[in-house]
């Protein structure tokens, strides 16, 4: 019984732990006096999560991405043969 005590409490340090970055650079922002440096303060903490939140791209998406780009080269080719061999 006490070991699961010491684990739960170990976990909820962990994660109070990850979480301490996050709340000082905040806290850090709320502190500067001036009212323009502390705005682009927030603004850059804001592009950074905008960044951790974004999703990667799925697997289909580069599939389709890949399939586009080939159908482009392939039309170009086609078209550069249609140029040379326009009058065989």
């Amino acid at each position: 019984m006490g070991s699961r005590i010491q684990i739960v409490a170990a976990i909820a340090i962990g994660i109070m732990a990850g979480m301490a970055p996050a709340r000082a650079e905040v806290a850090q922002c709320r502190f500067i006096q001036a009212k323009a440096e502390r705005e682009a303060c927030y603004q850059r903490q804001e592009a950074a999560l905008a960044a951790k939140r974004k999703p990667e791209p799925s697997a289909e998406s580069k599939t389709l991405e890949t399939m586009r780009q080939m159908r482009q080269d392939d039309d170009a080719v086609y078209r550069s043969i249609n140029n040379i061999c326009r009058g065989c």
